[in-house]
């Protein structure tokens, strides 16, 4: 039996009610689902106050999105091809180095050290490819544990060739099994790498290295670093240390830091700058790392007065630079060598030794190059700051920067001075 309302319904709509109608009621059913919710959702907000999304990170994540859309619709409406897929070199490219050919060097008339920098003007052979990881390669440890132990098929140093190495690097280096375990308390000084940090900490005045933040050493150009272990103790140290080495076919030294996770590249300055901007590292170390510093009438301790911040140092560790005797009785005695002698030229003072240890400092007096009686190294042209691997030159730079700010003028925080801030702005 019908319901009353379904009979009053059927008078006025007849036994079916018209589709129009239904579809009226439906959208008016939804419109107010719509009004009702809402006005719910908003009673709910103002009760309770959820924070507000990341609305700017998502829309610079969105904006950054649309950018590399739109240049990849650009490419593709220009109608550009697709892109070559690079093949792999062959094994006889292996050690393949950019602008790094020591053979086309010696070609091209290059010699006396100059064919062991890196010359990309000369002409080079081969098509591009892709140079192939070592056979047995393997992803490098996380950092800290992969500062101490490495792959040993990741590097080129074979277990023959560990075995006939000398005491000191098997000091260095553990072969076990399938890699290679860093020591510590060893390294290339003989004394360990935390002595020695400690000793040239020691010979500045301060009491420990973990006091070289404090006195303005941030950051450190290690120069033949070795196998790393040096850098990687002033790492732990907070300190950046990068560590250039000339090119090696097997053993590299810049291949072992890197596998470290220590930064390091391929660096040689017989004739060429170093790839670095003026006045850019506080301290410039070297143990035995075979340079002939008062070679070429002193041009290798320009560049490495280049590279120094004001009042920044050189460390230098070789028997063969050894000065005969200490600066002052030397002066009396007018017998200074030719290491002691480019280095007043160019304003550096030995400030101490100890041992087979020098360590000269940089002047923070830019007027000390123009004053100096005995200075024959000219100051360059005003504004000068050669772009990377520009030639040599025998002259001073650097004094007339902004950035001639002494290292000491430093706050002992990781904060910028207002000196610094200055120059650098505000992040």
């Amino acid at each position: 039996m019908r319901s009353p309302l379904l009979n009053k319904l059927s008078v006025i709509f007849g036994p079916r009610p018209p589709v129009s109608w239904l579809l009226l009621c439906f959208v008016s059913v939804l419109a107010l689902i719509a009004v009702f919710g809402s006005s719910s959702s908003n009673s709910l907000d103002s009760v309770t106050s959820t924070p507000v999304p990341e609305i700017f990170t998502n829309y610079r994540r969105l904006k950054e999105q649309a950018a590399v859309d739109y240049f990849e619709l650009r490419t593709i409406l220009s109608g550009s091809s697709r892109q070559r897929e690079l093949g792999l070199c062959g094994k006889e490219r292996e050690n393949y180095v950019p602008c790094y050919n020591v053979t086309a060097n010696l070609i091209s008339g290059f010699k006396d050290g100059e064919e062991f920098d890196r010359r990309c003007e000369v002409p080079r052979q081969g098509s591009w490819c892709l140079v192939r990881p070592p056979k047995d390669y393997k992803i490098p440890l996380r950092w800290p544990a992969g500062r101490d132990v490495i792959w040993s098929g990741n590097i080129k140093i074979t277990k023959d060739q560990f075995l006939s190495s000398g005491g000191v690097t098997k000091r260095i280096m553990l072969l076990e099994e399938n890699q290679i375990a860093f020591h510590p308390e060893d390294g290339l000084i003989f004394d360990g790498v935390k002595d020695y940090s400690r000793q040239i900490a020691e010979m500045l005045g301060l009491g420990s290295d973990s006091e070289l933040f404090q006195a303005g050493v941030r950051t450190v150009l290690d120069i033949g670093c070795g196998f790393g272990s040096f850098g990687a103790h002033l790492v732990s140290l907070k300190l950046m240390t990068l560590c250039i080495a000339a090119y090696e076919a097997t053993g590299s030294q810049v291949q072992l830091a890197l596998e470290r996770g220590l930064p390091a590249m391929i660096g040689n300055f017989i004739s060429r700058q170093l790839p670095y901007p003026s006045l850019s590292f506080d301290t410039v170390h070297c143990a035995q790392c075979g340079i002939v510093w008062d070679k070429k009438e002193g041009i290798f301790l320009i560049e490495i007065d280049r590279l120094l911040k004001p009042g920044g140092y050189f460390v230098l560790t070789s028997p063969t630079s050894k000065p005969q005797g200490s600066s002052t009785s030397m002066k009396k005695r007018n017998m200074l060598t030719p290491l002691e002698q480019y280095t007043e030229k160019i304003c550096w003072s030995l400030i101490a030794q100890q041992d087979d240890t020098f360590i000269w400092q940089k002047t923070a007096d830019a007027h000390c190059y123009s004053s100096n009686k005995k200075n024959d190294v000219p100051l360059c042209k005003e504004g000068y700051d050669a772009p990377y691997y520009q030639a040599l030159v025998p002259c001073i730079t650097g004094t007339s920067s902004k950035r001639w700010i002494p290292i000491q003028n430093r706050s002992s925080s990781s904060d910028l001075s207002s000196a610094e801030l200055e120059v650098h702005g505000k992040s």
